[in-house]
């Protein structure tokens, strides 16, 4: 098995997981679904320029600012932070599956995943 089937499985994985822990915890899975794809709407910044946009892309793709609201909402206890947190790391997890990764600056398609 490739490196790259590693990490394809791996993500499917922890999409799988990220779906079950939402529902578990409550949250409505009709919100899953329609959230699920927001974070990229961050390719926008391709509009203006590849660079600019892989820039953008790889703010809403990684996944430091979902992890970030987790702890946020440990010490908060707001609400509304662990279902955008759990969605935004299932896309992030679901992207990287289909073999979407981090973007380099040259093209939309050059992705980090592509590399392996």
């Amino acid at each position: 098995m490739t490196n790259k089937k590693i990490l394809q499985l791996e993500n499917g994985v922890l999409f799988l997981l990220a779906s079950i822990l939402f529902v578990y915890l409550g949250f409505s899975i009709f919100y899953f679904f329609i959230f699920l794809l927001l974070p990229d709407v961050t390719m926008i910044g391709y509009l203006r320029s590849p660079k600019f946009g892989a820039k953008l892309y790889n703010l809403g793709h990684n996944l430091v600012f979902p992890v970030l609201l987790i702890i946020i909402y440990i010490f908060t206890h707001e609400a509304l932070l662990l279902p955008i947190a759990i969605v935004w790391c299932a896309h992030i997890f679901m992207d990287r599956m289909l073999s979407y990764g981090l973007k380099y600056p040259d093209e939309f398609k050059h992705t980090h995943i592509q590399n392996l």
